[in-house]
């Protein structure tokens, strides 16, 4: 008997999500994310390990960038089998990582000129990790896969989507693993676990039985505000920005997050508890993907499909601005007055949203709200993290804005509601592997998992392998 899990990312961090799963007829993996932190960076850069250079299939549980975007590196070094995937979420892809190409060919000329001004060396190589050809073509192997149907990925390996409820096509995957000799074993893969009651998404499936189980714990370790609470409190933190004269600019992801904040938006804007002010989602990638959204109309909420049918979604938007050409973004920063400007990225690692904080985050009268998960290293957790000056564009600013942030907009599953996911969950796995959580967070939800349901658990490192 030989099958096998190993982990390529997401292990003691929360993005790189990359996890291999083998017998001795294949090789699969879920997911193969970038890593995003500014310490595991170079891992995304680093030579494919042996192993995942032989692999048969790929299975993306979603389309964020961190469980998609070292695809078309995979594709680049040689890989051509089919990438299984949910419908929305190939749509979603496709934007995704044409968009990371062309950011990453971008960045490196500019970081090359600069670093040639300050006599610096970078300490990555001048050249894209991938480019828009690479993509293209990891976008031609992506594999359509519907909810709930099994799917050969490989010999021996099958697949069933489940909703994840975490954004539009997103799921958690049940795997059944054959051997040669007969062996079989079933392994639940969370993703990332989304929420119940949340605005636009469906609610998630329930957990199931498997012999193994790995789960993320990216906020393993807390409790989320309600949901209920988030039209409140930014409605406050935009009514004191516009009181002090100031701009709302919010980082934010163009999956999910950007839409999600247009929902809220609009219902202040309904019911009067906010200024009609100026509003700019300066982000091409997520009007592109809101169009993905329109073409799955049977992914919504009962509530989203009401608003929908009723008109009442963007009535109150006269004063929505989508800016796709980058001269229209340029224009934002020239307006007077107060504004709300939607930019990504969501942790402000690279994107639209960087030149706007030049611009507002020495204003004492603007503020940097937040409203998604800032990974350690990041610009978006520096700034959070309140430090006095950051670096950007090779400049030193000092960070005068007022920071703000809103927890109940996560699209992560908490520590509760994470437990109350396993609780669907019968017979006891044989181990559950503990993923996608800073360390603290992964400790802190193992041990909430062993004293409520008793499991053994694992945390793996980077590279761990496990024989199941």
């Amino acid at each position: 008997m030989s099958i096998n899990i190993k982990y390529y990312g997401a292990a003691k961090n929360v993005t790189g999500s990359c996890t291999l799963l083998s017998t001795s007829r294949a090789r699969v993996i879920v997911d193969c994310g970038m890593f995003q932190e500014r310490e595991l960076k170079k891992r995304n850069w680093e030579p494919l390990p042996e192993d995942l250079q032989t692999i048969d299939a790929a299975v993306l549980t979603h389309a964020h960038l961190d469980h998609c975007g070292r695809l078309p590196r995979l594709v680049k070094e040689g890989f051509s089998g089919p990438v299984f995937c949910t419908p929305a979420t190939r749509g979603i892809a496709e934007i995704i990582m044409l968009d990371s190409a062309r950011l990453q060919v971008e960045d490196i000329k500019f970081k090359q000129k600069r670093h040639e001004r300050e006599g610096r060396v970078s300490p990555y190589p001048y050249e894209p990790l991938y480019d828009v050809a690479d993509a293209e073509k990891a976008i031609g192997l992506l594999r359509k896969a519907p909810y709930r149907e099994p799917v050969e990925i490989a010999p021996g390996i099958t697949a069933a989507f489940y909703e994840a409820g975490h954004i539009f096509g997103s799921a958690f995957l049940r795997l059944e693993l054959r051997d040669t000799d007969g062996t079989a074993r079933s392994v639940l893969l969370s993703g990332d676990m989304g929420r119940k009651n949340l605005p636009i998404q469906r609610d998630p499936d329930p957990a199931m039985d498997a012999d193994y189980i790995q789960v993320e714990s990216t906020y393993g370790d807390r409790r989320h505000g309600a949901t209920a609470d988030i039209p409140a409190a930014l409605a406050e933190v935009i009514n004191a920005t516009v009181g002090r004269g100031g701009n709302i600019v919010i980082p934010s992801f163009a999956v999910e997050r950007t839409q999600e904040l247009l929902y809220f938006l609009g219902t202040l804007l309904r019911e009067d508890r906010i200024p009609h002010l100026q509003i700019f989602v300066d982000s091409p990638m997520a009007i592109s993907v809101t169009e993905v959204f329109k073409r799955h109309p049977e992914l919504f909420d009962r509530e989203t499909k009401a608003l929908l049918q009723g008109g009442k979604l963007m009535e109150h938007f006269p004063n929505l601005h989508l800016t796709r050409t980058t001269d229209e973004s340029k224009s934002i920063n020239r307006i007077r007055g107060s504004a709300i400007i939607i930019a990504g990225s969501g942790m402000c690692t690279g994107g639209r949203i960087k030149h706007h904080l030049k611009t507002n985050l020495p204003r004492e009268e603007s503020t940097i709200l937040f409203v998604g998960y800032q990974a350690r290293g990041t610009l978006g957790r520096i700034i959070l993290d309140g430090a006095d000056k950051v670096r950007l564009f090779g400049e030193t600013l000092e960070v005068k804005a007022q920071v703000s942030r809103i927890e109940g907009f996560s699209a992560h599953a908490d520590r509760e509601e994470l437990l109350e996911w396993l609780a669907g969950v019968q017979q006891a796995p044989r181990r559950v592997f503990i993923t996608h959580g800073e360390e603290d967070a992964a400790r802190s939800f193992a041990a909430a998992l062993k004293k409520a349901r008793g499991w053994p658990t694992a945390i793996p490192e980077y590279g761990d392998a496990y024989e199941l």
